[in-house]
């Protein structure tokens, strides 16, 4: 009987063909990549803080609130601030006292009595004048003795230098402190008007106002709680400087360039679709690399982070919102 030879034929043809396409296939995929980048949308933020610690008195604003720039965000109490400005005003009056007195020079009383201390050495010293000149002609006459004329040039001598002292005390009396001792009190009242200022500033600190317009996002403090200096009270989003950021492979690059006007698509706007333009890319250094899995044939590559501001205001585009691009080449 003769034996018969198995059909192997059709199914050796059927396995080469699933072969054949999934080789094709692979190649096809590695030809055409999916090039569909994934970002999301980004918005400037500020955060609100004060110079000063203090404890939350108040909050004039919620999360989600839009504000203008100006408007009061949150109100701290700094009582030790309070104390150090009553300190400074206190300290600020008595260097006024001391800069009118420096100006004015001495009381109308202390110059009148130096004027009469002067005019009485005036007086003693035109008695001792005439007293001088009898002497004088006693002793020319030979009358009187050399002894008794120098004991009256010694008290006339001594009279007109009290005269010279009493007109010093009047002049000086009359003109007032020294032009040093003006400078140095107006120096100090300078001084305390400055430390016046400065801690004005510092309680204005705690009166928290938004510096421009935009959306409280976070609120950090509640009231009654004590937050220390620089620390955040709140964050507000600047909703009109949004931009579009993508981290992107860097074998992915080719087709993107700073200056180009990219279209991007918004899922959660219905797919809409926006345009931007690219602004900025930069690397993200060692720690956002792709690292190769084979030693031949492969390298390392490199993450760039890609900026895209869009080109006109997008109703309804809000941070944390997923774009995404279609690779450019």
């Amino acid at each position: 009987m003769e034996k018969k030879v198995p059909n192997y034929i059709p199914a050796l043809v059927f396995i080469v063909g699933i072969v054949a396409l999934a080789a094709v296939c692979g190649i096809i995929a590695l030809k055409h990549p999916d090039t569909t980048l994934q970002g999301e949308v980004e918005v400037e933020e500020y955060r609100v803080s004060s110079k000063i610690p203090g404890r939350v008195l108040r909050l004039m604003a919620a999360e989600g609130q839009l504000v203008k720039a100006g408007d009061t965000l949150a109100i701290l109490e700094a009582p030790e601030v309070e104390a150090k400005l009553q300190q400074a005003e206190a300290a600020q009056q008595a260097a006024d006292a001391v800069s009118r007195k420096a100006q004015k020079g001495a009381r109308d009383e202390q110059i009148r009595a130096a004027y009469e201390m002067w005019q009485k050495a005036k007086a003693g010293l035109e008695v001792m004048e005439k007293s001088y000149t009898r002497i004088k002609h006693l002793y020319d006459e030979g009358v009187t003795t050399a002894q008794k004329l120098d004991e009256m040039t010694a008290q006339r001598d001594a009279a007109a230098a009290t005269e010279r002292a009493a007109k010093a005390q009047y002049d000086m009396a009359k003109n007032g402190a020294e032009q040093e001792d003006r400078d140095a009190a107006r120096a100090q009242r300078n001084r305390a008007e400055g430390a016046v200022k400065e801690v004005s500033s510092y309680l204005r600190e705690s009166v928290l106002t938004a510096q421009m317009d935009g959306e409280v996002t976070d609120v950090f403090s509640v009231t009654g709680e004590l937050v220390g200096t620089g620390a955040p009270v709140m964050t507000v989003a600047m909703m009109d400087k949004m931009w579009l950021t993508f981290n992107v492979r860097e074998d992915h690059l080719a087709g993107i360039r700073v200056g180009q006007e990219v279209k991007a698509t918004v899922p959660a706007l219905g797919n809409r679709e926006i345009a931007a333009k690219v602004t900025a890319m930069k690397d993200l250094g060692t720690f956002a690399a792709w690292k190769a899995t084979k030693t031949t044939g492969q390298y390392d590559m490199k993450t760039f982070q890609v900026k895209a501001v869009p080109t006109e205001r997008v109703e309804g585009l809000r941070p944390g919102m997923t774009v995404l691009l279609k690779n450019q080449e």
